[in-house]
């Protein structure tokens, strides 16, 4: 299944027109509409799920507070 993920507004009429897509003229597509906006909690709770998924990868086992520190320093020396 080829995808393609674009954003556009819904324009005061309700309408949404989205053009320029990837597929041939005539191609049967499914179109799933989600709003993406995100309260305060939905966003920290993904943060959340995306750090903990970070820190669960096997690279990331082997970085120590040292390394970490000697990168910020590395970054705010640069800026």
């Amino acid at each position: 299944m080829q995808a393609y993920k674009t954003y556009a507004r819904v324009q005061a009429s309700g309408e949404l027109a989205i053009g320029q897509l990837p597929f041939a003229p005539g191609a049967l597509v499914e179109v799933l509409v989600v709003g993406a906006e995100r309260n305060a909690v939905e966003s920290e709770q993904e943060w959340g799920r995306l750090m903990q998924t970070v820190q669960n990868l096997p690279q990331a086992q082997a970085i120590s507070d040292a390394d970490i520190a000697a990168e910020i320093d590395t970054v705010r020396q640069t800026r």
